[in-house]
């Protein structure tokens, strides 16, 4: 079951996926799998902001 946030959680929820993939992009061996899953989550993320923002 999908959980309604408030746009203002969202756009939180973003820019720490944002923060985490530049920390974990800068180290000297990144986790590919793990940033996929940061991406993933961002996308789907923005994709509700832009739907609850209309």
């Amino acid at each position: 079951m999908v959980q309604l946030h408030s746009i203002t959680e969202l756009k939180t929820r973003h820019a720490e996926l944002e923060g985490l993939l530049s920390v974990e992009d800068h180290r000297p061996h990144p986790d590919e799998g793990a940033m996929t899953e940061m991406k993933r989550e961002k996308l789907k993320i923005k994709d509700l902001i832009a739907g609850l923002e209309g």
